[in-house]
């Protein structure tokens, strides 16, 4: 299949995924270093959230198009069942105006546009992010059970052992990337939500960064060079 231009629009914005992760991490780490001393060093709390809120505009900077991967997803590859391909209508949607907003909310903080429209820029991005993120979770655990279900009969088969040997192999490692996809989802859903409903648990500081720095670290996992 050739490429056209939207794919390669794609392909070239993805090429900035690990700067995402790394600023990311940058972000949540100075969230949780402002939280530590905020009580006792007011000047170096100050610092550090500073570097989170810039690593935050960063990151919305990185996205910059991003919306348009959910898109080509759908069009490219929506799903082999009509169960996929519904949940995927959804779980893309969501993302989509998740990043679309997104851009908004960017423009909004950085004074390109009208600062107050930030909160429900903000707001629309969230419930955006965290309806699609629902979803891609269930998608990755309906793939985990029929990854479960593949390695029951490969081990109940009496094929030799170096012939399924790399199957296994192979799936075991699509169940781990799986599982590092719903880690990150989670973590980025409690940090929806915290926009959508503050609460104690989510609105809390080690909540957040915790949560941010899992789904950094799995993003790591992800886009790691194998």
């Amino acid at each position: 299949m050739s490429l056209d231009t939207v794919d390669k629009l794609v392909v070239f914005l993805a090429k900035r995924d690990g700067i995402d992760k790394l600023v990311k991490t940058f972000q949540y780490v100075a969230k949780l270093a402002c939280w530590h001393v905020e009580a006792t060093r007011p000047d170096a709390a100050e610092r550090f959230k500073k570097w989170e809120v810039a690593s935050g505009l960063s990151r919305k900077a990185f996205r910059t198009g991003r919306s348009l991967t959910g898109f080509n997803a759908l069009r490219r590859n929506p799903g082999a069942t009509r169960t996929i391909r519904f949940l995927a209508v959804l779980a893309n949607s969501g993302e989509m105006v998740y990043f679309f907003f997104d851009h908004f909310l960017w423009l909004s903080r950085i004074g390109a546009l009208d600062p107050k429209i930030a909160k429900k820029m903000s707001f629309i991005s969230a419930f955006g992010e965290s309806f699609g993120y629902v979803f891609f979770i269930v998608i990755d655990c309906i793939f985990i059970r029929q990854r479960l279900k593949s390695l029951k009969t490969l081990r109940s088969n009496d094929e030799p052992k170096e012939e399924t040997g790399e199957k296994i192999r192979e799936i075991r490692g699509d169940i781990v990337m799986r599982l590092m996809g719903i880690s990150a989802n989670v973590a980025d859903l409690i940090i929806a939500l915290a926009e959508i409903q503050p609460n104690p648990f989510c609105n809390h500081t080690v909540t957040l960064g915790i949560s941010g720095l899992v789904s950094a670290w799995a993003g790591w996992y992800r886009n790691w060079p194998s």
